[in-house]
């Protein structure tokens, strides 16, 4: 345990902030099951849901909750999946 004070502060800090996170990571993980999901089905459903979920993690990775290139890898893979999507179906 810390004695420092300013030591005690960044913790309860760092709490606050890990609390406040652990729900968007959530969701970002719930919205990425549920592209994936819709990728099975028919493609129109699937690019709306592709949509949110892009801008989901842009978002995410404009507050550093996930790294950019994550994001970026994420949004990348999942629109070749849609292309491919669109194109077989």
């Amino acid at each position: 345990m810390a004695t420092i004070q300013s030591a005690i502060k960044r913790n309860r800090q760092a709490e606050k902030r890990r609390q406040r996170n652990v729900p968007r990571r959530s969701a970002l993980r719930s919205q990425l099951k549920k592209t994936l999901q819709s990728l099975q089905g028919d493609a129109t459903p699937a690019r709306a849901e592709y949509i949110r979920l892009s801008s989901m993690l842009d978002r995410l990775a404009g507050k550093h909750l996930i790294h950019k290139n994550k994001a970026a890898r994420h949004k990348r893979q999942l629109a070749a999946r849609l292309r491919d999507a669109a194109t077989q179906g």
